[in-house]
C-alpha cells in the first residue's frame, strides 16, 4: 500500500486514504477478540453471520473499485453474489458457502490497499467523472463499512452475553433529563444535502413548507417509558395501530427488547446495567413508538420537522462512534432549546421512507429506490455506535416499523 506521506497524490486523497485505514483499524478491532468458530455462527435471523459482513465490505469495496474508467478487474468477482446485500436476505446469509475469516480478512487487506492506491493518484477534481470527483467513491466505501459496523454491533447486542467483553469508553457527565416541549417556527424550510458526500435518499436539496410545532427537548428516557407501561401502555389496545397492535399481540411484546422482567435493568452485551431514569429509551420499534406518542396526546415528529430542528438546535458533544457501547444521559440545558438530536439513539419518524422530488438513484438503485414506498419507516439522529461522518442531520435511515434490534428510541412532537 502506498505511503500515504509521501505519495503523489492530492491532498483529498491523502486524507481519504488515511480515513479508509483508520475506519478499517475500527473494524477489526470490533472482531478481534472473537474466536472463528462465533464469527461463522448465525445466532439471529434478522442478522448476519459476522464473517458476512467482513467480506461483504471487501465485496463491495471490490466492486465499485473496479467500475471506474481504466480500472483494474476486480480480485474476486466470482464472490460478488455471495455478498450482494439484496439478493441474499440475512435469513439464509449463516446457510451460504461463505469465506472463512482468515480469507476474508486477506480479502479485506487486498481491497484496502487497492482502495488507498487508488485514491492517491485518481483524478478527484470537480470535472472528474461523478464516481470520483470530490472522492464520491472513496467516501461511499467509508460510509459502507461505518454503517456496516454498527450493523455488526447490533448483532453483538443480540448475541448471547459473553461474546464480546468490551472495553467501554466514559460516557459524558451529564445528568438530568431535558424536560418539556420546544416552540418551533413553521415556514419553508430547506431540508435535504447541499454539501458534502451524501447518498441519494439526501437528494435533491428542497424546501417545504412546515406548519409551527413544538417538539421535546429531549428524547423520551426510560423513565417516561416505565411510566407508559405502568399505566398500561402495552395493553391499551386504543393507543395502537391495527399493524401494531397484532405485532404486539403474536410477539408478545411487553417492554424494551433487552430489558429485564422488573424493568430495572438492561441488558448491553456482557453486563446487566440498572436503567437510569434519565438515558434515553433504546430498542423500541416504530409501532411500540406511535403508542407511546399517543399515550402522550402527542404524534411522532415528521423528518422533515425532525431536520428543521437539528438546523435550529445543533447537538453538542454528541455520542457517537460505538465506543460507549450504551447512551448517556441527556442534558438539561437552558430550559428553550432542543437537546441530543444526534447521537445515543436513533429517532423515528412518522414518515415513510421514499425519494424526495427529482430523486435519481446513484450510483445504483438497491441502496435506496428499492426500498421506497414499501412501507420503511424513516429514522434520524443516530446512536451511540453511529460513525461521526454518518450522523449528519440529513443523513435518512431507514427500517421495518416492526424492528427493535437497532439502537432507536423517539421522542415526541405536537401540533400548535
Amino acid at each position: 500500500m502506498s505511503s500515504v506521506t509521501t505519495s503523489p497524490g492530492s491532498a483529498t486523497g491523502a486524507r481519504l486514504a488515511e480515513r479508509l485505514q483508520e475506519t478499517r483499524r475500527r473494524t477489526l478491532a470490533l472482531v478481534a477478540s472473537i474466536d472463528d468458530a462465533r464469527l461463522q455462527r448465525q445466532h439471529h435471523p434478522l442478522m448476519s453471520p459476522l464473517v458476512w459482513d467482513l467480506a461483504h465490505i471487501a465485496a463491495y469495496a471490490d466492486l465499485w473499485l473496479s467500475r471506474a474508467d481504466g480500472a483494474p478487474a476486480p480480485l474476486r468477482p466470482e464472490v460478488f453474489a455471495l455478498y450482494d446485500a439484496f439478493e441474499q436476505p440475512r435469513a439464509v446469509r449463516g446457510d451460504l458457502p461463505l469465506l472463512d475469516p482468515t480469507q476474508a480478512r486477506a480479502y479485506l487487506q487486498a481491497t484496502l490497499e487497492r482502495a488507498c492506491d487508488a485514491v492517491l493518484t485518481a483524478d478527484l477534481g470537480a470535472d472528474a467523472p461523478r464516481l470520483h470527483a470530490g472522492g464520491f467513491l472513496w467516501d461511499l466505501l467509508i460510509e459502507h463499512e461505518e454503517q456496516h459496523r454498527e450493523t455488526m454491533l447490533q448483532a453483538l447486542a443480540l448475541a448471547p452475553a459473553g461474546w464480546i467483553t468490551p472495553e467501554r469508553a466514559p460516557l459524558p457527565a451529564r445528568s438530568g433529563a431535558a424536560d418539556g416541549l420546544a416552540d418551533l417556527p413553521g415556514g419553508v424550510v430547506e431540508i435535504g444535502a447541499r454539501t458534502g458526500f451524501a447518498y441519494d435518499n439526501e437528494l435533491p436539496a428542497a424546501t417545504v413548507e412546515l406548519a409551527p410545532f413544538r417538539l421535546d427537548r429531549g428524547p423520551v428516557t426510560a423513565g417516561a417509558w416505565r411510566a407508559f407501561m405502568d399505566d398500561g401502555g402495552y395493553a391499551r389496545r386504543s393507543l395502537w395501530t391495527d399493524a401494531g397492535w397484532a405485532w404486539r399481540a403474536e410477539q408478545g411484546i411487553v417492554r424494551p427488547l433487552f430489558w429485564t422482567e422488573d424493568d430495572t435493568a438492561v441488558r448491553r452485551f456482557d453486563r446487566i446495567e440498572e436503567l437510569r431514569d434519565d438515558e434515553p429509551v433504546l430498542h423500541v420499534s416504530a409501532h411500540e413508538a406511535d403508542a407511546f406518542a399517543r399515550w402522550r396526546g402527542a404524534r411522532l415528529p415528521t423528518e422533515a420537522e425532525w431536520e428543521h430542528a437539528a438546523a435550529l438546535h445543533p447537538t453538542e458533544d454528541p455520542v457517537l462512534g460505538g465506543r460507549t457501547f450504551g447512551p448517556a444521559p441527556t442534558s438539561p440545558g437552558d430550559g428553550t432549546d432542543v437537546r441530543g438530536l444526534i447521537g445515543d439513539a436513533w429517532e423515528w419518524t412518522s414518515t415513510e421512507f421514499t425519494g424526495y422530488p427529482g430523486f435519481a438513484p446513484f450510483p445504483y438503485p438497491e441502496y435506496s429506490e428499492v426500498f421506497f414506498d414499501r412501507g420503511y419507516r424513516v429514522l434520524r439522529g443516530g446512536s451511540w455506535a453511529t460513525a461521526p461522518c454518518v450522523a449528519r442531520p440529513t443523513f435518512r435511515n431507514w427500517d421495518r416499523p416492526e424492528r427493535r434490534q437497532i439502537f432507536a428510541g423517539l421522542r415526541c412532537a405536537e401540533s400548535v
